[in-house]
This record gives C-alpha cells, structure tokens and sequence, in this order.
C-alpha cells in the first residue's frame, strides 16, 4: 500500500495548494467582463448556456442548474451535438460559457467556431490564457492549476476544482447583483429542505 498511500498524499498536498491558489485569485476584476457581457444578453433578450467536452461538461450541467437557481436561466449545450444542429438553440447576442483546461480541446474548438458564426459571445474558462479558447473568447475567466494531483498527472481532478470554485465565484456574483430573495428562491426551488423558508426568513 505504500505506493497508494504516497499517491493519495500526493493528490492531497496538490488539491490543497490548487484550491488554495484559486480561492485567492478571485476578485471583482477577474469578472468584471464576464459579468457584464451575461447582463447586456439578458437585457436585450439573450440568454446563457454553458458547454464543454468531456469531463467539464459534467461541470457545466451543475453551474447551469445552479445558475438557473440562482436568477440566471442557463441551458446546456451539448459540446460536439452543437456543430450537429444544436446550435440551433444559442440566438445571435446569446453568451456561452466555454470550459476547457487546455483551451485547444479540437471538438471544443469546432463548437466554439460555430457559436461565433452564430453570432454567440463567448466566456472562456480556461487554465491556459494563451490558448485558442481564451484567445477567440470575448473575455476569459482563467483557472489555472500545474498539476492535476494524481497518478500519470493526466486525468482531470485539480483542473475541474479549479474551474468549479471560478464558476461558482460568477454565480454569487450574478446572484448578488440580481438580489434574489428568500421567497423568489424557494419558488423556483420548492423541493427538499432548500424549498422550505427558515425561521429568520419569514416575515
């Protein structure tokens, strides 16, 4: 088990120092672009989605659920469906939140050319701000990580923490200034304990 136990210490120390480094680099300035080109969409009648290949397109069904929770209807896009006709759901002015760690995913690349051609404004997430994502982007939230803590330092673990914490960061944000309260909450949360208002919340 030595070999296991030096691997789990490992991702560990990587995941504590990653999560560290990108709790610390948000600020408002890192999202001063993202979240004004979301407000100009909705103002003007777009609306958001949000896409990636492979494993951040997992990420990208939560911070669409969580943006939609929270007073910014988000939609997925499916990442290599888009260039089959799924385009079809991102109107011209509409934003699409693009994730990738490298920024050069060729299936990512191809949607996002799309998207464009379409007329979508684009927020790239990305750990390499000199990629094509972040330089065909309309502005870039980066997340940057230098190891992704486990064994062959290949599959996606620090790299997806990463660009959740930034993600979740824009979601407070729009949160915040759309000043949603308690009651709206629940009623576009109505299940579970979350869909309930608390004591100090009741008038």
């Amino acid at each position: 088990m030595d070999k296991q136990q030096k691997d789990l210490e490992y991702y560990v120390e990587q995941m504590e120092s990653h999560v560290k480094n990108t709790l610390s680099s948000l600020d408002m300035g890192l999202y001063k672009d993202a979240v004004k080109l979301i407000l100009d969409s909705e103002a003007a009648g777009g609306r958001v989605h949000i896409t990636g290949i492979g494993k951040p397109a997992h990420i990208g069904g939560y911070i669409a659920s969580l943006m939609s929770s929270t007073g910014t209807p988000t939609y997925e896009l499916h990442g290599t469906e888009a260039v089959h006709g799924s385009c079809g759901q991102v109107r011209p002015g509409d934003v699409v939140i693009a994730i990738s760690n490298s920024g050069g995913t060729g299936e990512l690349k191809a949607t996002v050319t799309a998207l464009k051609n379409n007329g979508a404004k684009i927020i790239g997430v990305t750990g390499n701000t000199q990629s094509w994502l972040a330089l065909n982007s309309d502005t870039v939230l980066p997340a940057p990580i230098t190891q992704e803590g486990g064994p062959l330092n290949r599959a996606p673990r620090t790299s997806i923490i990463a660009e959740t914490i930034v993600l979740q960061g824009l979601t407070v944000i729009l949160q915040s200034i759309k000043d949603i309260s308690p009651e709206q909450y629940v009623k576009w949360h109505p299940g579970g304990a979350l869909g309930q208002l608390r004591d100090n919340e009741k008038k």
